[in-house]
């Protein structure tokens, strides 16, 4: 007998409840004024890249795939990638981390043409320590949900699975690893199960007046692919700099990353472009 189909509306109806109380947060907590002083430039230049630091950030990340088989195509995603620390007890803090994206999916098959929408959203909580020490942590789960507006854009299945992050800080660096690994556990019978990890390690190191260099690459496995077109591991670097617009604190950053290992299936990228700029609302510490 066939499962029901989870809606769109569903799907979109429970984002907009983990978005509340990430708005309702923003909200209630109050920012300082941005940093100005070049030490303050450098102290947020850790935190951006620290993904359980007190920090409220929204970041507008664009990500262009260039050569995608089969035609040499071009595919855009541009995600929306709020993040927003809940205060959980006097020792915990839940980071809740939401990506939206907005892609163009070129198609494939025909090879000309291509669908434009919104994709699966990503929605992952981490439990962290509000003062952690030399090793920084969090765990939690990691939610997919089906907001996918088009099947090209979207695997027409809820999923859920572990996420972990784990990084050190000597300064000047930054050097740490994000993943999570997630299984479908209902939707559309007629769509692919779904059991992908994601992988992300992250290096960085920090310069004088806010710049940093970094790499950041996102290895992706689809364990239900064909044995041996499973991995995506790309290798790249970038640049990125902190700084302060009147009394926003930005964050701004390039990289290209080229994919060493990928399948050789319909949709697998060369090379991509990476362009971030996240607003930044260091939050007051209470002492």
């Amino acid at each position: 007998m066939r499962a029901p189909r989870a809606g769109r509306g569903g799907a979109l109806a429970v984002l907009l409840l983990l978005s509340a109380p990430l708005l309702s947060s923003a909200e209630e907590q109050q920012p300082p004024s941005p940093p100005g002083g070049d030490a303050d430039q450098q102290e947020l230049a850790k935190a951006v890249q620290n993904p359980v630091a007190s920090l409220i950030s929204v970041p507008l990340q664009n990500n262009l795939d260039l050569e995608v088989d089969p035609g040499d195509r071009v595919r855009n995603t541009l995600n929306i990638q709020p993040v927003v620390p809940l205060p959980l007890t006097h020792d915990f803090n839940v980071i809740a981390r939401l990506i939206v994206p907005i892609l163009y999916q070129p198609d494939l098959a025909e090879g000309s043409g291509g669908t434009f929408g919104l994709g699966d959203t990503s929605a992952t909580f981490f439990v962290a320590p509000k003062e952690p020490g030399l090793f920084i942590w969090g765990i939690g789960p990691a939610f997919l949900l089906p907001t996918g507006t088009a099947d090209a854009l979207g695997t027409g299945k809820w999923s859920v699975g572990p996420s972990v992050v784990a990084l050190v800080q000597p300064s000047p660096w930054s050097i740490g690893v994000l993943a999570n690994n997630v299984f479908s556990v209902f939707g559309d019978d007629e769509r692919e199960t779904v059991n992908q990890l994601l992988l992300q390690y992250f290096i960085s190191y920090n310069l004088p007046k806010g710049w940093y260099v970094t790499s950041a690459p996102i290895l992706t496995a689809n364990w239900e692919a064909p044995s041996g077109e499973q991995w995506t591991i790309p290798f790249g670097l970038g640049a990125g700099k902190v700084v302060t617009v009147g009394k926003q604190a930005l964050n701004g950053s390039v990289s290209a990353y080229y994919n060493a290992i990928r399948p050789d299936l319909p949709g697998a990228a060369e090379w991509q472009l990476r362009v971030q700029l996240s607003f930044l609302f260091p939050l007051n510490k209470k002492h």
